[in-house]
């Protein structure tokens, strides 16, 4: 046995190495050096026998403890051994694991993996509702209608005619599962799959109910009432338990998936719990402050506007956003950018006011040079002074 490389360098992993890193580092191999990867090329199978035969040493407890122990004489007969690579026993539970590994590798099912014939949860039924900004701020009940297969009432969802019943499966013998062996590289492999007659019920009807065609169901449309939370936003989906396609075997109906569109709206822009608009403001209010009102989802409320206010001002309106999915009890804020209105058309006396106005404030129409001080150093009344004297009188 000179000849033979440690298995763990065959591997590529440290001596003390858990199951989780062997197992991957086989898998790696395996899948490099696999005959049906490499065909015709000797070397390679050479090298995955090779990976194989240390895989299946390292992988069993008892075997790699006496490997740990006596090395390869553990197993040409020199320590008790079952005389080398072709002495080791690739049936039942190696086969199972040689089975699982290949069968990640190449993909689809693992052949020595059992058909789970118990029962299983239905499949998830999906569909969209529609609601509106406001809805989904605060929340709403909505009804959907959705199509679900429901018991057949005929056949009482036996899948049997009226007076029939199924009967067992004569090529499972009711068990639901077909088992057979198979010769591979590695010796004989148990297989175990779902019986394609019965489809792993056990059962099969030979008098078909007219109304279900033998499936124990058919398609209805149902009404199904949704509770919308308070703070949903686009995209996001409600889960309504069991209310989904039947199970399988006995298993539970699968659920209910409400995918939530929101319209947009005129006014208010969302982002996260947060609300973004825009409120106009005359260019009196912007100059000598005052009370404005602005829309929010809760209504109107008043704001108190600072004078001199200019145009694109930033204002936020504390707790009158979206309310949180997480607590209700928290909500988001309601930022306002406020914008200075400036009128267009002007009647001749408006313009004459704030020909007067532009006067007091420096003859900017004429000059074009902002407000200065006075030749004697005294500064000029302030821009929301001189707008108070002239609107105020």
């Amino acid at each position: 046995m000179a000849d033979k490389r440690d298995y763990y360098e065959v591997l590529g992993v440290e001596k003390g190495a858990d199951d989780a890193t062997i197992k991957s580092a086989y898998r790696k191999l395996a899948k490099k050096y696999h005959p049906d990867m490499n065909p015709g090329d000797v070397e390679a199978e050479k090298k995955f026998k090779e990976a194989s035969e240390a895989y299946t040493v390292l992988s069993d407890a008892d075997k790699r403890r006496q490997y740990d122990q006596f090395g390869h004489a553990a197993f040409d007969g020199g320590a008790g051994g079952a005389g080398g690579f072709g002495g080791f026993d690739f049936s039942g539970d190696m086969g199972d694991i040689f089975g699982d590994i290949f069968g990640d590798i190449f993909g689809g099912q693992s052949r020595s993996r059992r058909p789970n014939n118990g029962p299983m949860k239905g499949e998830n039924v999906r569909t969209r509702l529609n609601i509106t900004f406001e809805e989904a701020v605060f929340g709403c009940e909505k009804n959907v209608s959705v199509s679900i297969k429901e018991t057949c009432q005929t056949c009482s969802g036996s899948g049997a005619k009226p007076g029939t019943s199924a009967q067992t499966c004569p090529k499972c013998s009711g068990k639901g599962q077909i088992v057979y062996t198979s010769q591979s590289l590695f010796g004989t492999v148990r297989n175990v799959t779902t019986c394609p007659d019965c489809q792993g019920s056990g059962k099969v009807v030979k008098e078909k109910c007219t109304d279900c065609h033998g499936s124990g169901y058919i398609a209805a449309r149902k009404t199904i009432e949704v509770s919308i939370p308070a703070g949903i936003d686009n995209g996001q989906s409600i889960r309504i338990r069991e209310k989904g396609e039947p199970g399988i075997n006995g298993g539970p109906r699968g659920d209910l998936l409400v995918e939530v569109a929101v319209a947009r709206h005129p006014i208010f822009q969302r982002q996260e719990y947060n609300i973004f608009s825009t409120a106009p403001i005359s260019f009196a209010q912007a100059a000598i402050g005052g009370e404005v009102k602005i829309n929010t989802v809760d209504g109107e409320v008043l704001y108190e506007v600072k004078p001199g206010t200019q145009t694109d001002t930033k204002v936020r309106l504390k707790g009158k956003g979206v309310p949180s999915l997480r607590n209700k009890a928290l909500r988001g804020d309601h930022y306002v950018t406020l914008v200075v209105q400036v009128p267009d058309k002007l009647s001749e006396e408006q313009k004459e006011l704030l020909r007067k106005f532009d006067s007091l404030s420096g003859s900017t129409l004429s000059s074009g040079t902002a407000g200065t001080t006075s030749g004697g150093g005294k500064k000029k009344k302030s821009f929301v002074d001189k707008i108070k004297e002239n609107f105020e009188d």
